[in-house]
């Protein structure tokens, strides 16, 4: 699989540990390094700023997308290839996941979750076909890994839904996560439960 064009889910908080902060920077840098575009949502601080800076440090082409009510707060990154000022957080959403080979979720709040369930939801529903990465940094994922394993209990989802994303403990191994995950098909089941 030819990987040229990442969306990285992360976060924006000042106050999070240096792990997450050091994560982000070399997820950037890796991406850089082998010539994939990075596409997030165009912060300057937090793990947002440090993916950024990681890429951009390497040469690499990073594209923010930024509500326009973001921008007016100077919560964008003053130094990327390119900023997209959008209307609102759903178009954010969709063009940042829109032609992106994969999708990469760091940790992070609210946000970057309900980002993430958002990229299964439409795999699950055939609207989005490539891998999707957590990186697990300090085992962040574990509580939302134990949240889907029980939807798959519960029967809320099926057990071959299991593969529509994958873990990684390092952002160094994001690349090889993306290019060995299965081809995902939805099929009538998928659609029967909802």
């Amino acid at each position: 699989m030819t990987i040229q064009r990442v969306c990285v889910y992360c976060a924006s908080s000042r106050q999070i540990d240096a792990a997450y902060l050091e994560a982000a920077n070399r997820l950037g840098r890796t991406l850089a390094q082998h010539s994939v575009t990075v596409v997030y949502g165009g912060g300057a601080v937090g793990s947002m700023g440090q993916l950024a800076d990681g890429a951009l440090a390497e040469g690499g082409e990073v594209i923010g997308i930024l509500p326009r009510f973001m921008d007016d707060l100077e919560w964008g990154h003053k130094g990327l290839t390119e900023l997209r000022l959008v209307n609102d957080l759903h178009e954010r959403k969709r063009l940042m996941i829109e032609g992106a080979d994969a999708v990469i979720a760091l940790p992070g709040g609210c946000g970057t979750l309900e980002e993430l369930f958002e990229a299964i939801t439409w795999k699950r529903l055939g609207l989005y076909f490539n891998p999707i990465v957590m990186v697990n940094t300090r085992d962040f994922f574990r509580p939302a890994l134990e949240l889907l394993e029980r939807c798959i209990q519960e029967r809320f989802m099926d057990p071959r839904h299991r593969s529509m994303w994958c873990v990684v403990q390092t952002p160094e191994e994001a690349i090889a996560a993306i290019q060995n995950s299965p081809r995902w098909s939805p099929d009538a089941r998928d659609f029967a439960a909802i």
